[in-house]
């Protein structure tokens, strides 16, 4: 991994697993989500990761004329790169979560690094009463989800979007297994360096948020990518600050958001995107780290500009 003392702040304002009832401060508008992204770039956040949801109710939506009501205001305000999701919510299929990346034509995506079990079914049993109808089933049904991405799956966001488009990749990596899958890609020149490698802890079905992994995960990076990436740490829930800031120490960038955690300190829940983002900028000042700015971060990991995107 390439020595900088820069860190590039990534924050996912919203995603596809939490749910209304789970926060008042979950971003579900698209002038909510615009003014969130927004703040949080304000706060330091040089990326902004972006889901959409139906504004009536909050279910996910893959639908671009939903993200088109935001991504233009939110460019029109901030410097900041703009990275859509290709994860989309539960049960959407290929098509629907490549469908607003591909008319907005973005700097940069997300790209899961193979099929899961995704578990976020826990979760419901924390909740007291409940928003809208579609809650409950949507997050209790994951008991029996799987997240499908495979490897031709893969293939072809790359092709759609990387050849077809310039876009570049957030490869998220919620497992061992994830990063290999990512090599093979390397190896036969599907991708090209550097690349950005989120991994990521602490969600059921991927690699458990203990410290150890994290150093593992990272030590794996190192053997398979050498100096070809970035890397990136989120986690899960309360376990977000905590290895954000132990891949601070290590040299690393870091992922924060409402759609990772919805907490700011123990039995706190945050307020704001921005808030989270103020909080980590902080910790890893004190820890004499540079906080990279969206033309640093462009740099870092050789994306197209925000003058060549579709919005």
């Amino acid at each position: 991994m390439p020595a900088s003392n820069k860190v590039i702040i990534t924050c996912a304002v919203t995603g596809a697993i939490h749910t209304p009832s789970m926060s008042p401060h979950l971003p579900i508008t698209p002038a909510e989500i615009a003014q969130q992204s927004i703040a949080a770039a304000e706060a330091g956040a040089a990326i902004i990761h972006l889901h959409a949801r139906d504004p009536n109710d909050g279910r996910p939506t893959p639908d671009p004329a939903v993200f088109m009501q935001f991504l233009p205001v939110i460019k029109q305000s901030t410097d900041a790169v703009l990275n859509i999701t290709t994860g989309g919510g539960l049960g959407m299929t290929l098509d629907e979560r490549l469908a607003a990346p591909l008319r907005a034509s973005p700097e940069m995506c997300s790209l899961n690094m193979g099929s899961m079990n995704f578990n976020i079914a826990p979760s419901a049993a924390r909740v007291k009463q409940w928003k809208h109808e579609w809650e409950r089933p949507y997050l209790e049904g994951t008991t029996n989800y799987i997240f499908r991405n495979t490897f031709q799956d893969i293939e072809q966001v790359v092709e759609r979007l990387g050849k077809g488009h310039g876009t570049r990749f957030e490869f998220e990596c919620y497992d061992v297994g994830h990063l290999y899958n990512l090599a093979h890609m390397l190896d036969r020149k599907v991708v090209e360096p550097p690349l950005f490698v989120q991994t990521i802890f602490g969600i059921l079905g991927g690699i458990g948020a203990e410290p150890r992994n994290l150093h593992f995960m990272r030590e794996t990076a190192d053997r398979l990518f050498g100096d070809a990436y970035v890397w990136s740490v989120l986690a899960a829930g309360r376990h977000q600050m905590p290895f954000c800031t132990m891949a601070g120490i290590l040299g690393g960038n870091v992922r924060v958001g409402l759609e990772d955690s919805l907490w700011i300190g123990p039995g706190r829940q945050a307020t704001s995107n921005a808030e989270q983002v103020a909080k980590i900028r902080r910790i890893l000042e004190e820890l004499g780290r540079e906080i990279a700015t969206p033309a640093e971060a462009r740099e870092m990991l050789k994306l197209k500009g925000g003058d060549r995107v579709s919005f």
